[in-house]
């Protein structure tokens, strides 16, 4: 028997299609998350690099792609070329009257929203009542400015289940592995976290040491043979 999950997903955040590919052949990738700031750093521009993504990995659940405008028509207008690329594609919107506004568009015509620059419940509360597929607390951002990261995911998680809101929480700004588990004990469905994260996953001192012994064992054992 197979079984599938719908929890504890984990998109990678970032642009570089190289280590997209790499933590790809691993199986356990369910979708991307981009921003200006990595898009500029993969020396591509956002229409390259989310047309790339949606052809070489059409499984993903989610590509987020962030529109940059003052207004809620110049949001939806410039989301245009993206949403023709495919149904993973996530229209990334900030949290703002103008932003709140496109997203009940979009939401209305089928589109995926992903709600960023979460940083508190209230924000989460009106991007869910606009439609908004995902949101993304910023925990890592909170934590640098004295606020609990972790106890903003809960309190977002936590409302969303006692009025059963479909929105997903979408875990975001992550910078350790402790911080992406914590992030799904409090509540998170999604978590995106950079490629170095998500390899230090795999990670740990007693691991490596219990690989070893095995490892001295099996040889010592074929040794006597």
């Amino acid at each position: 028997m197979i079984y599938t999950h719908n929890l504890m997903k984990i998109f990678l955040d970032t642009a570089d299609l190289d280590e997209i590919r790499a933590a790809n052949e691993t199986g356990l990738i369910d979708g991307v998350t981009t921003n200006p700031t990595l898009i500029l750093r993969s020396g591509k521009t956002l229409p390259e690099v989310a047309k790339q993504l949606v052809e070489e990995f059409p499984h993903f659940e989610s590509v987020s792609t962030e529109v940059v405008a003052d207004t809620a028509e110049e949001m939806i207008a410039q989301a245009q070329q993206y949403i023709a690329m495919g149904s993973a594609i996530t229209v990334k919107l900030p949290c703002t009257v103008e932003g709140l506004k496109a997203c009940r568009i979009l939401n209305k015509q089928g589109i995926k929203t992903n709600v960023t620059l979460i940083f508190n419940a209230s924000q989460a509360i009106l991007a869910a009542k606009a439609g908004a597929t995902y949101v993304s607390p910023f925990v890592g951002r909170l934590d640098d400015n004295s606020i609990a990261g972790l106890e903003v995911v809960r309190s977002i998680a936590e409302v969303y289940r006692i009025y059963r809101v479909e929105t997903k929480v979408l875990a975001a700004s992550i910078r350790e592995v402790h911080r992406a588990v914590r992030s799904w004990y409090n509540g998170a469905e999604v978590v995106t976290m950079p490629p170095q994260v998500f390899w230090k996953m795999y990670d740990h001192v007693l691991t490596d040491k219990g690989l070893d012994l095995f490892q001295k064992d099996w040889d010592a054992a074929h040794a006597e043979l």
